[in-house]
């Protein structure tokens, strides 16, 4: 066992606590060792105790009133993500706060306030940005191959109800929080330190809870492409989850595969406007001399939250910058408000 291990507390065994966070430091147990995890339910303290052999707590203040943990892993349900965190950092330990960092702008500021007063990091789990797909559709973007980028179209296309606490609004639910955050957080990076003037629609539409189900969000800023955001659980027909369109070629694809075609604009014979008619009545049109790449991402390529939990192990013990700045999830955050003000009512 490394000595040099973060020691962890987990609070809260969900879906996300145990599925994700659990298994990731599982995965990387000479970087990470579970000492210390907390939920309501004794059955799943006790899976975690066979698993880890570590201390099981049902209370949250006995959580972090442990002396031996050096990181809290906020994995409670969106609602008590602000109260934890806070309760966390003051009790002197670092946290990671699951997405999405709030409920709301005002409670991640006060996230933010409480960790520079205390000394103590927060970063938060926007682990999208260390998703393969997104890095690559990066890469290919900065690679210039595209040219000038226009539009950026960013969507998550399922069909289907939902009937669990995340369809509530008084527990943070809904799409927005819920799976909007991580598309939110990779349309930012992409258009990186500007003012976003923001349009939203929110609906429900299958959902059995009263938080929105089917949300369109459009991003727009100077110098930058337009940003297409769809998450919504009624549609039958999805579509790809990325199009960029540029203005020498363009690009599609998912998490398994992205397609782009693209050409030199130097390979094109010159041209100007002509006002004469064409000999033929036709509309202009030449040939284009496309190149065409196909890049299979496919789980060989890592999965995004070791990818997160490698960078931060690199910040607590050797001080690299967080993997999150808190800058990021805060602009989410505000865009998040900026929605439901925008909208009021759901219909």
């Amino acid at each position: 066992m490394n000595s040099d291990a973060i020691r962890v507390g987990i609070d809260g065994l969900g879906r996300s606590g145990w599925n994700i966070h659990a298994r990731i430091f599982e995965e990387l147990s000479d970087m990470y060792r579970v000492v210390g995890v907390c939920d309501p339910i004794r059955e799943r303290r006790m899976e975690a105790y066979a698993k880890f052999g570590c201390r099981i707590y049902d209370d949250f203040d006995d959580l972090i009133g442990d002396d031996e943990i050096e990181l809290i892993v906020v994995a409670t349900p969106s609602y008590l993500h602000a109260s934890h965190t806070i309760a966390a950092l003051e009790s002197g330990k670092d946290v990671v706060c699951e997405k999405p960092m709030a409920s709301n702008l005002s409670e991640a500021d006060a996230m933010i306030e409480a960790s520079r007063r205390t000394g103590r990091l927060l970063t938060v789990f926007h682990n999208s940005l260390f998703a393969p797909d997104y890095l690559k559709v990066m890469e290919i973007i900065e690679s210039g191959k595209l040219g000038k980028i226009l539009l950026v179209k960013i969507y998550s296309h399922t069909f289907g109800r939902r009937w669990d606490w995340q369809t509530l609004r008084k527990f943070g639910g809904g799409e927005l929080r819920n799976n909007g955050v991580h598309l939110i957080a990779q349309a930012l990076q992409i258009i990186g330190d500007r003012d976003v003037e923001v349009f939203c629609d929110l609906r429900r539409a299958l959902t059995l809870g009263d938080a929105e189900d089917h949300v369109k969000l459009v991003l727009k800023a100077d110098d930058s492409p337009l940003i297409d955001i769809e998450v919504t659980r009624a549609c039958a027909y999805p579509q790809y989850k990325w199009l960029v369109m540029g203005t020498q070629g363009g690009l599609v694809g998912d998490s398994n595969i992205i397609r782009c075609k693209y050409f030199d604009p130097r390979e094109l014979p010159p041209r100007q406007v002509e006002i004469e008619p064409t000999p033929d009545r036709s509309y202009n049109r030449e040939e284009i001399p496309w190149r065409e790449e196909e890049h299979h991402i496919g789980v060989e390529a890592g999965s995004s939250g070791v990818a997160f939990y490698k960078k931060l192990y690199e910040t607590i013990r050797y001080g690299a910058p967080p993997p999150v700045p808190l800058e990021l999830p805060r602009k989410v955050m505000w865009i998040i408000d900026r929605c439901f003000k925008l909208v009021g009512n759901l219909s």
